[in-house]
């Protein structure tokens, strides 16, 4: 693998830090401010928020723009928001920190699923992917945990600080390892605005949205489960946490090279098998070490979803994908929007902290049916579904990592 996949993996460590660290903070951003923790909860909505609108936003704005280049201006406006999260004077700046910090997120991780997919030979596109988001993986098991407890002890502007810092490190390794991408020629916002309305790509969307929200129905009242239900204590928390990213790092290993076996049964398998793992925790959850097992297998399975549904996007798009690659993070931040909002709802319906499995499930279920219909739709055999093709005429095969090294447009690898 080239190294540049190093640099996005890196990349997608701080924003997976950045995204996920105010679960930990709230009650210490709520303290400082003078706030309530609900109303300090807003904080997450605000990054949501700046994902969604950012993710088409920016990768329309910067669709003329050399790849490398626009990798190294998202970078740099993630690292202003942070730097501006840790400097709020109040609540209301760091709303608007949080919304800055998240305008990137979508067209980093859009854009650079694509670069990472032109940057190996054909069969190994879903392998270059996964393996950027093992940056955001690792994040959940390392980043989140460390950040918070540095905020818990420092203060939570010593978090975005630190996160600013990694911010920097990761505009230094994109520019050191990264090499030059050019922009197709024949690339257009109009073209890309017609890929993103194409019936499969949408299908795609729709089966992110209602698929994944079965993983955040339940995420985003994990730590609730583990005092209330387990029987653990607070201090056990953290633990949970990392092993439901020990459980995505495990998927995301497996879902790369599976993908590019078969991406289509791929995604059905992942998608059944979150069902499954969904419904069992209703049970296991209370069984104290079948609760920790089951939370490693949702971890597992949830997270294997992200990469066929990436993939599909991108094949789907054809010779247009980053904004549908783009816009498919937009549609897991309304995942992740839409399932906290369902999981709460069924617990303060007086289903009690377990109901949220079973909600989830059946948001799952949904993604899998619309999965289903747009396999039976599919009459494009010109994408097999057996691999995992990226939209260029031809990747960036062995592309050098080497600092300064160009791909030139005028050459058949580069994607021209």
């Amino acid at each position: 693998m080239p190294l540049a996949l190093l640099a996005l993996a890196v990349s997608a460590f701080g924003i997976g830090t950045t995204e996920f660290v105010m679960m930990g903070l709230l009650p210490q951003v709520a303290d400082d401010l003078g706030t309530s923790v609900p109303t300090a909860g807003y904080l997450v909505s605000a990054y949501a928020i700046g994902v969604v609108v950012g993710a088409p936003l920016l990768t329309a704005l910067g669709s003329r723009i050399p790849r490398k280049r626009m990798l190294l201006l998202l970078m740099a406006l993630f690292t202003v928001g942070n730097l501006a999260s840790a400097l709020a004077p109040g609540f209301g700046w760091l709303i608007a920190g949080r919304v800055l910090a998240g305008l990137p997120h979508g067209a980093f991780f859009g854009l650079g699923a694509v670069v990472a997919a032109r940057l190996v030979r054909e069969g190994r596109q879903a392998r270059a992917v996964a393996t950027m988001f093992l940056g955001l993986t690792v994040a959940n098991i390392l980043g989140v945990p460390a950040a918070t407890l540095l905020g818990q002890h420092l203060g939570w502007r010593a978090t975005f600080l630190v996160v600013a810092a990694v911010g920097l490190l990761a505009m230094a390794a994109l520019a050191r390892l990264v090499p030059h991408v050019p922009v197709d020629e024949r690339q257009s916002l109009g073209r890309e605005v017609r890929a993103l309305g194409r019936p499969q790509v949408l299908l795609g969307l729709l089966t992110a949205v209602f698929g994944f929200a079965g993983v955040f129905a339940v995420y985003s009242y994990l730590a609730s489960m583990t005092t209330e239900v387990m029987g653990f204590g607070d201090s056990t928390v953290t633990l949970v946490l990392a092993l439901f990213g020990l459980g995505m790092t495990g998927g995301a290993l497996a879902a790369g090279p599976l993908t590019d076996r078969a991406l289509r049964p791929t995604l059905y398998g992942s998608l059944a098998a979150l069902i499954l793992a969904l419904v069992a925790f209703r049970f296991t959850v209370h069984v104290p070490w079948l609760a920790l097992v089951t939370v490693v297998v949702l971890g597992a399975v949830g997270f294997m979803t992200t990469t066929p549904l990436q993939m599909l996007v991108m094949n789907k798009a054809k010779d247009a994908p980053t904004l549908a690659s783009a816009s498919n993070h937009s549609a897991f931040n309304l995942a992740n929007a839409g399932g906290a909002w369902a999981g709460g709802a069924a617990v303060a319906a007086g289903w009690g902290w377990t109901s949220p499995a079973l909600v989830g499930a059946g948001l799952t279920v949904v993604g899998l049916a619309i999965a289903a219909v747009a396999g039976l739709l599919d009459r494009d055999r010109g994408t097999a579904e057996g691999a995992s093709r990226v939209v260029a005429q031809s990747p960036l095969a062995e592309a050098s990592p080497a600092a300064g090294k160009q791909v030139s447009s005028s050459s058949p690898a580069s994607g021209s």
